[in-house]
């Protein structure tokens, strides 16, 4: 059982994460107003390896943490963060979401299934059978779909798909080939017909029309190697790719592909954050600080800030309707323990 430490300490905007080329950004960092507000702690003693993605149930007050190097579910009082359960029977799980309208949860653990469980019990009632490797996700609101990137080098295959699957039917509705062993992370047009796909081990970025199931162009990322972590703005035709050999944050135009902006990022991003609200972007970095940035319009994007957290956290999830951040720490390969902290998100002025 996690043990829960309350703090109250206000983290400042610290110009000092700027980096030393500023490519199209203005040198502005908000007067120093705070943007987190380190809240909570709750300790997970006795974890070793690493911690993947997050989801939240609301209406249950409940916050889910997939521990992929402990093969379980984790399960957290949303508001208080105190640890509630654990739940086994998993392979190596990564992604989890909520089919609100099933009252179930969809995980993502490596194997040949996706697995389907009764948000209530949290027992197995299902699985959707895809290529092995299940791992990230993407979720297309107007059309009600699930992309699950699947394949690749950790299930010893030399390609990669991402597969189409209604989760209100449980059914695989089609996939797209990738000829790479490495995808990272996906964004989503809402309002449009692109998915764009990290290709890491090719250094691009892939841009897929969704209709067609086609990949339509392949945008080289130039800057760094190792792009991994993606966020879009589709209001303002802005991509936000983080790269971690070394960490880069890039500000990419979403329709042509042009890089805009280059600054630093911390190392070992695992689970970047696109806050609407604020046009802020949260990128946790495993060496224990959060690069803070803000898109100020379409065409000006600047650091805001180095945020402490801990060594090792490195995944998150924004709560908008809390106005919280949550952060997982990963133990790595140690067997001293993880943690999640939660941070009260202050309104940019």
């Amino acid at each position: 059982m996690g043990l829960v430490l309350s703090v109250g300490v206000a983290l400042a905007l610290d110009a000092a994460g700027a980096p030393a080329a500023d490519s199209g950004a203005k040198a502005d960092y908000t007067g120093g107003r705070a943007a987190l507000v380190m809240r909570g702690r709750t300790e997970l003693p006795g974890y070793s390896g690493d911690f993947d993605h997050f989801a939240v149930d609301l209406p249950g007050n409940r916050l889910f943490l997939a521990a992929e190097d402990h093969g379980t579910l984790e399960v957290f009082d949303l508001h208080s963060g105190k640890h509630l359960k654990t739940i086994s029977g998993f392979e190596t799980p990564h992604s989890i979401f909520p089919i609100v309208s099933k009252h179930q949860l969809l995980v993502t653990d490596g194997s040949e299934t996706v697995k389907l469980l009764d948000d209530a019990t949290l027992k197995p009632v299902g699985s959707i059978a895809l290529h092995p490797g299940a791992d990230s996700i993407a979720y297309d609101q107007a059309s009600g779909h699930l992309y699950v990137v699947t394949g690749g080098k950790d299930v010893k295959l030399k390609e990669s798909w991402i597969e189409e699957v209604d989760p209100q039917t449980g059914t695989k509705l089609g996939e797209i080939h990738i000829d790479a062993d490495h995808v990272e992370a996906m964004a989503l047009e809402q309002h449009g017909p692109h998915l764009f796909v990290n290709v890491t081990d090719k250094n691009e970025l892939d841009v897929i029309d969704k209709t067609r199931r086609a990949i339509v162009a392949h945008w080289p990322i130039k800057a760094a190697e190792q792009n991994a972590l993606v966020q879009l703005d589709e209001a303002t035709h802005r991509l936000f790719v983080v790269t971690r050999k070394p960490g880069r944050m890039l500000v990419l135009n979403s329709d042509t592909g042009a890089q805009l902006a280059d600054f630093s990022a911390p190392g070992r991003v695992d689970g970047e954050v696109f806050d609407l609200e604020n046009h802020r972007v949260y990128a946790p970095g495993g060496e224990g600080y959060i690069g803070v940035y803000r898109e100020l319009d379409a065409d000006h994007t600047v650091p805001l800030a180095h945020v402490p957290s801990a060594p090792g956290a490195k995944t998150a999830i924004l709560v908008p309707e809390l106005m919280r951040l949550y952060v997982a720490v990963s133990p790595g390969d140690g067997k001293s323990g993880g943690a999640i902290l939660w941070f009260d998100v202050l309104p940019a002025s």
